[in-house]
């Protein structure tokens, strides 16, 4: 890492921890169970300045940067993975709005969404439409003073609870990735239909839903940036939204890790604490130092995004490892467990499950090692 943490990243890793510990943790296991999603966290975390973290101050952000923003989302991520999925794909949604946006936009939208006042999701994948997102089918049509909105996007997080939703659609049907656009949809719109929540296997308290659009008149002032550039916009979004997935990965392994520990700690086996045996003291050697290694991954390529640098290749890299890495943390800390980790009252069960979601959405790992291949090819 080129970088040092400063007294600043330090006290809002701090805040983010004494809020997660306090407000999140106490009640993941209830919101898992039930699926409840964390409106009134999510609430909080906009007063605390977390929704908008890298938003500058005169859009209602609070302007600490991306390096802030992983500290802040692994400590969250680590007493509820549901809710820092939350936090970071309503973060997800302030980023086009941020470089795209016109002032009108960012007035209206871009500052209630970094105040936590709204809620922000990003409607890209579809059906027919996963990792290869130039095939997008769902259409917008210039009818002159609107455009008319057909088709339907699939595991859309914050789905049923966003106010903003960031689309990608088909301007023109001659041209695959260039004829894609990016639109501001509101909540509520005639047309728009939030579908049921997803039983996912993780994340259950996350709000994933599909979303269809049935003949949709989005406003023409609407329309983000400018028609043909919506291919460009998202694979932008999506750079920075990689980082924010490895933080949230961090934060999980840490979980698993801490849990892992301390049942080693207190179970005996052979007349022996387990952590006493060489085989336990490995997978948690192995989680510790794997956890250091994705830490310095993550905040290196928030490091260049937070100074204007390219950072596409470094944010696949942490990525990839990153959330490879948490599942395999979350393997070895159930195993630990034995019998109790395979229990839905024990935490690791939940880790395990949120864990597994992190090397698919926002690229899967097999795409991330095509981009850390063509940007390290390309010299």
């Amino acid at each position: 890492m080129s970088f040092q943490l400063t007294d600043e990243h330090e006290m809002i890793r701090l805040m983010a921890r004494e809020f997660a510990r306090k407000e999140l943790e106490p009640y993941a296991h209830q919101r898992d169970r039930e699926k409840i999603f964390p409106s009134d966290a999510v609430k909080k975390m906009g007063e605390l300045g977390l929704m908008g973290m890298m938003v500058p101050s005169e859009y209602g952000g609070s302007e600490a940067g991306t390096i802030s923003y992983c500290l802040a989302l692994e400590e969250i991520a680590y007493a509820c993975p549901s809710t820092a999925a939350a936090m970071s794909i309503s973060n997800l949604a302030t980023d086009p709005l941020l470089r795209f946006g016109n002032e009108e936009q960012k007035q209206k939208y871009l500052e209630p969404l970094a105040r936590g006042e709204t809620i922000g999701a990003f409607a890209l994948t579809e059906p027919e439409a996963g990792s290869d997102f130039g095939r997008i089918a769902t259409r917008a049509e210039d009818k002159g003073d609107c455009y008319l909105l057909n088709g339907e996007k699939s595991f859309v997080l914050n789905g049923g609870y966003a106010d903003v939703i960031i689309v990608i659609a088909r301007t023109d049907l001659e041209k695959l990735n260039r004829g894609l656009s990016a639109f501001i949809v509101e909540k509520g719109l005639p047309g728009l239909t939030v579908g049921p929540v997803e039983d996912f296997m993780g994340l259950k308290a996350s709000n994933i839903t599909k979303i269809v659009f049935e003949n949709c008149r989005i406003p023409k002032e609407n329309l983000l940036g400018k028609e043909g550039n919506g291919f460009r916009i998202a694979a932008i979004a999506l750079d920075g939204g990689r980082i924010g997935v490895a933080a949230q990965a961090v934060g999980i392994a840490r979980a698993c890790l801490d849990e892992a520990v301390e049942h080693a700690k207190n179970r005996k086996q052979f007349g022996k604490l387990i952590g006493s045996f060489q085989a336990i003291q490995w997978m948690i050697a192995d989680t510790a130092t794997e956890i250091e290694a994705a830490k310095g991954l993550t905040l290196s390529a928030a490091d260049l995004k937070d100074q204007g640098f390219p950072f596409t290749r470094e944010a696949s890299m942490a990525k990839l490892f990153a959330s490879e890495m948490a599942n395999r943390a979350a393997h070895r800390a159930l195993q630990i467990h034995g019998g109790y980790g395979y229990i839905k009252e024990y935490k690791v069960e939940r880790l395990y499950r949120d864990a597994r979601l992190n090397t698919i959405y926002q690229g899967t790992s097999e795409i991330q090692r095509i981009v850390i291949a063509r940007e390290t090819l390309k010299g």
